[in-house]
């Protein structure tokens, strides 16, 4: 009897625990179950033209897929950025359109300054971003020339995070 009258307070300490533990953590932070894994098919119409924007025409190279949309507050945040960011020679960045109506995603390109992409897909229905497991946009991924998901990146892109994360994912998969 005696044992069990502690256990309360055994309960709201290993709740203490947890929660002190949980505020240390960075929610921008969400681990990504694809880390590692191929690339899920992609397939989807391209946002300028009649063709298709495949994930197996990148098969080989490393590139850069980031996931936005033209009512999206946060793409247009890092949109000056993908405008001026200078990748390495070789090494695509694909835009996603997610959720948005293709007249609607061209003429917020056009009103944002242009176009940073090689290539736009458009995933009206969403389906792409569920198989990528995209919970909001913007989110970038890193993808390996073996169709591996090297690394994902949610919510906007600033400085920081291209320069002390994604660029150096990209730099150590060109030099494998």
């Amino acid at each position: 009897m005696k044992s069990t009258r502690f256990l309360p307070l055994i309960a709201f300490a290993g709740i203490l625990v947890m929660l002190a533990v949980g505020l240390t953590l960075n929610p921008r932070d969400l681990p990504s179950a694809l880390i590692g894994k191929e690339m899920p098919d992609l397939s989807l119409p391209s946002l300028h033209d009649s063709g298709q924007v495949r994930s197996a025409d990148y098969r080989g190279k490393v590139w850069v897929i980031n996931v936005w949309a033209s009512w999206c507050v946060a793409c247009q945040a890092e949109h000056q950025l993908l405008l001026n960011w200078r990748l390495p020679d070789g090494v695509d960045l694909v835009g996603l359109n997610y959720k948005d109506h293709p007249k609607a995603a061209r003429a917020w390109l056009q009103d944002m300054g242009g176009d940073p992409y090689t290539a736009i897909a458009v995933d009206t229905v969403g389906k792409t971003g569920i198989d990528l497991g995209v919970y909001g946009v913007p989110e970038t991924f890193v993808i390996g020339r073996d169709g591996h998901i090297l690394f994902r990146h949610t919510g906007a892109l600033d400085e920081q995070s291209m320069l002390k994360k994604i660029t150096p994912v990209i730099r150590e998969a060109l030099e494998q």
